[in-house]
C-alpha cells in the first residue's frame, strides 16, 4: 500500500470521529469570514453615525482568533493522542518519523483547508444575513447586500494558515521526543485515575466550596453600602474574581469527588451497573479534568453574563426612555417650545402639552438615607435636588410640612437606599424649610435633565415651593427652568414628529430630549455589543461542547473493555445506556450549572446599572444556552450508544 492509499485510507477510517471537528471549524471559519467581510462591507460605511462598531468588530475578531486556536490545538492533541498506537505501529514496521509526519500533516492538511474553503464559502453566503441581523438589532434604517470582500478572504487565509502551521509545529514536536514504547503508552496515560481520595482532598474540596460561596456572598454586597471608596470596591471585585475561579477549580478537583464519594459511603459500597457508569467513572475522571473544566465554567460564565447585561440593557431600552423622558419630547426653552408646536400643528399632528416650573434646591438627605455611600458620592447633607410644585401633580397632594420623591430607580436605590420616612431639609440663599419625607414613586415627572444626573425630584407644597423660588441660591438659577412636555396623540405620528424635531436641530441640544431617539441610540449601542457578544458566545459554547464531546469520545474507547465484559455477564445495552446518560448528565451539566450560578451573581451584583428588567432577559439567555450546550451531552450520548454497540 503506498502512502497516499494509506492518507486515504486513514481519513476514511477517522471521519467518522472529525465530523463534528469539521463542523466546529467550518462555523468559526463562517463566522470569522462574516466578521471580517462587515469591516470592508460598503453598507457598513453608509451607516458609520448609526454604527460606529469598526474597532469593536476588530477586536471581536481578534478574540474569535483566539478562541478557534486553542480548540484546534486541544482537539488535534486528542486525536494525535488517541492515534499514538497507530503511529508507533508505522515506525515498528520502518516507517521514519519525518514520512510518518508527512501523513499526518497530509490528511490535517485536508481535511483543514477543505474546511477552511467550505467555512469561507458558508460565511460568504451568511454574511448579508449577519448584516441583516446586525441593522436589525441596532435599529439602522439600511440596505443590506450581498458583498465579497478579497480582503477579508485573503486575512482569513492568511489567519487560518498560521494556526494550521502551528498545529503542525506542534504535531512534528510530539512525534520527535516520543518512543516507540512511549506512543504504545499514551492512551492509557492520558487521565490520571485516583482510586482512593486523600484527606488534603477531601480539604481542598470543602475550601473550594467555601471559596466560591464566599464569591457569591461578596458580589452580593458589592454595591450595598459595604464598600464605601472607589478602592474598596475595585478590589472587592478582584477579590470575587480569584475567589470564584480559584474556588471553582478546587470545586472541581476535589468537591465533585467528596460529594459523590459520601454519596458511595451512603451505599456502603454497594453500587447498582447505572451508578458505576455514571458516579465511579466521574469520580475517577474529575481530578484530571479540572483546570479544563475551571476555564471552560469561567468562560461559559462570563459569556452568558456579558450576552445577559448587554440583553437586559436593549431590552429595557423603552422602559428607560420612559424613566429619563415621561413625554415623548421634553424641551426647556418656551420659545423653542412654542416653534415645534407651531410645525407640529402645521403638519395636523395632534400632541397634548405639559408646563412644570423646575427649581434647584439644597438639601441635606441625611435622615432618610439607609446607606453610607459618602466614598462614592456627593455629601448627602449638601446635595442639589430639582423640586417641583404639586399643583403638577394632581395624584400627589402634599401639605407644607411634607414631600415626597418622584423618579427613583433601582441604580439610584442601590447606591443610594432611602428609608421609608424620616426628616430632611431643603433650603435656598437664606431659607431652609424642614419637611416629613413620605416616601418615594419610580415614576419619573420631569426628563433626565433635571434630575442632576439621576437623583430624585421632591414634591412640594405649592407654597413652600413659592418659598424657595422666591429665595434660589444665585450658582442654582441657571439650572432652574421649565419642564415643557409634548406627547403625540397619535402613536403612528411619532415618527414624523420625531422627524421634525431632528429638523429643526433640537436633537443635538442637550437640554432638549426626544424618548424615540433615547431608545433608538441605546437600542444601536447595546445592540452592537449583543451582537459582537452573542455570536462569541455562541461561537464558544460551540467549541467548548466540541471539546468536552471530544474528552467523552476519548473516555468512550478507553472505556469499551469494560462494556464487552459488562455485556457478557448479561447486561443489556439499555441497562449501560441509562448509566451513561446519567454520567452525561454530570459531565455536561456540572460545568453547565456551576457556570449559570457565577453568571447569575456576576449580573445580580450589577444589572441595575444596564437597564430596568432583570428576570426576564436573563432567563431567556440563560435557557438559550442550556438548550444549545445540551445538544452535545446528546451527541455524547449516542456516540457512547454506537460504542455500547460495538463493544460485543
Amino acid at each position: 500500500m503506498s502512502i497516499n492509499q494509506l492518507i486515504v485510507q486513514n481519513l476514511k477510517a477517522n471521519i467518522k470521529h472529525y465530523y463534528l471537528y469539521v463542523f466546529a471549524l467550518m462555523f468559526s471559519v463562517a463566522l470569522y469570514f462574516a466578521f471580517v467581510t462587515l469591516q470592508y462591507d460598503p453598507a457598513l460605511d453608509q451607516t458609520k453615525g448609526s454604527i460606529k462598531g469598526a474597532a469593536a468588530l476588530k477586536a471581536a475578531s481578534i478574540l474569535l482568533i483566539a478562541i478557534v486556536a486553542i480548540f484546534n490545538l486541544y482537539a488535534n492533541n486528542i486525536f494525535v493522542k488517541r492515534r499514538s498506537k497507530e503511529i508507533g505501529l508505522l515506525q515498528l514496521i520502518g516507517m521514519t518519523k519525518t514520512a510518518i509526519f508527512r501523513i499526518l500533516s497530509t490528511e490535517n492538511f485536508i481535511l483543514y483547508f477543505g474546511s477552511l474553503l467550505a467555512g469561507s464559502f458558508i460565511g460568504f453566503s451568511v454574511s448579508k444575513l449577519i448584516l441583516m441581523i446586525l441593522f436589525h438589532v441596532t435599529g439602522v434604517d439600511a440596505i443590506a447586500t450581498l458583498h465579497f470582500s478579497t480582503q477579508a478572504l485573503v486575512q482569513t487565509l492568511v489567519v487560518f494558515g498560521a494556526v494550521y502551521l502551528f498545529i503542525m509545529l506542534v504535531n512534528y514536536a510530539f512525534i520527535k521526543r516520543q518512543t516507540i514504547l512511549s506512543l504504545f503508552r499514551v492512551s492509557t496515560s492520558t487521565e490520571i485515575k485516583v482510586k482512593r481520595m486523600s484527606l488534603t482532598e477531601a480539604i481542598l474540596g470543602i475550601i473550594g466550596i467555601c471559596l466560591v460561596l464566599l464569591g457569591y456572598y461578596v458580589s452580593s454586597k458589592l454595591f450595598s453600602g459595604d464598600f464605601t471608596t472607589m478602592v474598596e470596591l475595585f478590589t472587592a471585585m478582584i477579590f470575587i474574581l480569584a475567589s470564584v475561579i480559584i474556588g471553582s477549580y478546587l470545586f472541581y478537583r476535589g468537591s465533585v469527588r467528596l460529594l459523590l464519594n459520601v454519596i458511595r459511603k451512603k451505599k456502603n459500597g454497594y453500587l447498582n451497573v447505572r451508578e458505576v457508569l455514571s458516579l465511579s467513572s466521574i469520580m475517577f475522571r474529575m481530578k484530571s479534568n479540572a483546570l479544563l473544566l475551571t476555564v471552560i465554567t469561567t468562560v461559559s460564565a462570563l459569556a452568558i453574563a456579558l450576552l445577559s447585561l448587554s440583553y437586559i440593557s436593549y431590552y429595557s431600552a423603552e422602559k428607560t426612555a420612559k424613566n429619563d423622558v415621561p413625554a415623548h419630547f421634553s424641551i426647556t426653552q418656551k420659545e423653542d417650545a412654542d416653534k415645534f408646536k407651531a410645525a407640529l400643528d402645521a403638519r395636523h399632528i395632534l400632541h397634548k402639552d405639559t408646563t412644570i416650573d423646575v427649581i434647584q434646591a439644597k438639601a441635606n438627605l441625611k435622615g432618610i438615607l439607609a446607606t453610607n455611600m459618602s466614598g462614592l458620592m456627593t455629601d448627602p447633607g449638601s446635595m442639589t435636588l430639582s423640586v417641583i410644585s404639586d399643583k403638577h401633580t394632581p395624584s400627589y397632594d402634599m401639605t407644607p410640612e411634607q414631600t415626597m420623591f418622584t423618579g427613583t430607580n433601582d441604580l439610584l436605590s442601590n447606591f443610594m437606599n432611602f428609608k421609608d420616612s424620616g426628616r430632611i431639609e431643603l433650603g435656598g440663599q437664606g431659607v431652609n424649610i424642614p419637611l416629613t419625607y413620605l416616601g418615594s414613586k419610580k415614576q419619573s415627572i420631569v426628563s433626565w435633565y433635571f434630575t442632576n444626573g439621576g437623583l430624585p425630584t421632591a414634591i412640594v407644597d405649592d407654597s413652600v415651593f413659592q418659598r424657595l423660588k422666591q429665595d434660589l441660591i444665585p450658582s442654582l438659577q441657571k439650572q432652574s427652568s421649565t419642564y415643557q412636555g409634548i406627547d403625540i396623540v397619535n402613536p403612528a405620528e411619532l415618527k414624523t414628529a420625531n422627524q421634525i424635531f431632528g429638523e429643526l436641530g433640537f436633537n443635538h441640544n442637550e437640554r432638549y430630549d426626544s424618548r424615540l431617539d433615547r431608545t433608538l441610540g441605546q437600542k444601536n449601542r447595546m445592540g452592537l455589543i449583543m451582537f459582537i457578544v452573542g455570536f462569541l458566545g455562541l461561537t464558544f459554547l460551540i467549541t467548548s461542547g466540541c471539546i468536552l464531546y471530544f474528552k467523552q469520545m476519548d473516555e468512550s474507547e478507553d472505556e469499551k473493555p469494560t462494556y464487552t465484559i459488562l455485556r457478557k455477564l448479561g447486561y443489556s445495552q439499555e441497562d449501560l445506556l441509562a448509566g451513561i446518560r446519567r454520567k452525561q448528565l454530570f459531565n455536561f451539566g456540572i460545568p453547565l450549572v456551576v457556570g449559570l450560578f457565577h453568571s447569575y451573581f456576576a449580573v445580580q451584583s450589577g444589572w441595575f446599572l444596564f437597564g430596568a428588567e432583570l428576570w426576564t432577559p436573563m432567563m431567556i439567555v440563560m435557557a438559550l444556552y442550556t438548550a444549545l450546550y445540551s445538544v452535545f451531552g446528546f451527541l455524547s450520548v449516542q456516540h457512547y450508544k454506537k460504542v455500547i454497540r460495538r463493544a460485543l
